[in-house]
C-alpha cells in the first residue's frame, strides 16, 4: 500500500470520528462566533481612527480574516491531544509495528483537521456575510483566505502532533498551545492594522506566519487583489507547513527511542 493510500485510510479513520461526533463542529465554532458578534460590535468604531481607512470597509470586514485564521490556530492546535489518546490506548504502537508510512500517520490526522476547519470556515464566512460583511473579492477571494487559514492550521496541527509525541502529557501540550496561540494572534494584524501598533510589534509581525496569513487573506478579499503581495506569503506559509510536517514525522524517532 502506498503512502498516499495509507494517508487516505488514516484520514478516513479520523473523519469517521467526526461524523460520529457532529456536535464537535458546533462547540468549536462557538468561540469564533463570539469574536464576530462581540468584537465586531465592541470595536466597530475603531475604523474612525486616523490611519485605519487603509483597511477599507467596516470593522467586520477587517476582522473576519483574523477570526478565520485564529480559528485555525485554536482548533488545529489540539491535534496533539488525539496523538496522546492513541498513545495511551496503545493504538499508535500497533501502527508503528506495521509497515505503515510514518508520514501517513501525521498527514492523515492533519487532513482531518483541515476538513473540520473547512466546515468552520464556511460557517464563519456565512455568519459574517449575514452580519453585514462585504467580500469584494468574491468566492475566489474567500477561497484564498481559507487556503491561507488551512496552511496555518496544517502547520500548527503538525507542531501540536510533534509535541504530543515528544512530551506525551496533555497538560504540557495544552500549556504550550496556549503559550503559542495568544502571542501569535496578537502579534499580527488580526485586530488592528500594523500602522497603528508599536514598531516592535510590526517587526515581530513581519516574521510571524499568522500575520502572513491574515494579511494575504485580507488582501485576497479586496476588490482588486494584489496577487504579487498574496502569493509570496502563501508560498512562505507552504514552506512552514512542509517543515512542520517533517518535524512531526521526525518526532516518531524520539518516541520510539523512549519505548
Amino acid at each position: 500500500m502506498t503512502a498516499v493510500a495509507q494517508t487516505w485510510y488514516m484520514t478516513d479513520r479520523h473523519v469517521r470520528f467526526l461524523l460520529r461526533q457532529p456536535w464537535f463542529i458546533a462547540t468549536s465554532i462557538v468561540q469564533p462566533i463570539i469574536w464576530l458578534l462581540l468584537f465586531g460590535q465592541l470595536f466597530r468604531n475603531v475604523t474612525e481612527i486616523p490611519g485605519f481607512t487603509a483597511a477599507g470597509g467596516s470593522y467586520l470586514d477587517f476582522l473576519t480574516p483574523g477570526v478565520l485564521v485564529m480559528t485555525a490556530l485554536f482548533s488545529c492546535g489540539w491535534s496533539g491531544m488525539g496523538i496522546i489518546e492513541d498513545l495511551d490506548r496503545a493504538i499508535m504502537d500497533r501502527f508503528l509495528i506495521s509497515p505503515v508510512h510514518r508520514s501517513s500517520l501525521i498527514s492523515g490526522r492533519t487532513i482531518y483537521e483541515l476538513v473540520s476547519l473547512l466546515i468552520q470556515a464556511a460557517i464563519i464566512g456565512g455568519l459574517a456575510w449575514l452580519l453585514g460583511a462585504h467580500f469584494a473579492g468574491g468566492l475566489i477571494g474567500f477561497a484564498a483566505l481559507t487556503a491561507c487559514a488551512m496552511l496555518v492550521g496544517a502547520a500548527f496541527a503538525s507542531i501540536s502532533q510533534a509535541m504530543g509525541l515528544v512530551l506525551r502529557q496533555r497538560e504540557s501540550v495544552i500549556g504550550i498551545n496556549v503559550l503559542l496561540v495568544l502571542p501569535l494572534s496578537f502579534l499580527s494584524a488580526a485586530f488592528l492594522p500594523l500602522d497603528l501598533v508599536p514598531g516592535w510589534i510590526r517587526t515581530v509581525a513581519a516574521y510571524n506566519p499568522v500575520n502572513w496569513a491574515v494579511e494575504a487573506g485580507r488582501a485576497a478579499l479586496a476588490a482588486n487583489p494584489d496577487w504579487a503581495f498574496i502569493l509570496p506569503r502563501m508560498g512562505g506559509l507552504l514552506a512552514v507547513t512542509v517543515a512542520a510536517v517533517w518535524l512531526a514525522t521526525a518526532a516518531f524517532r524520539s518516541y520510539q527511542r523512549s519505548t
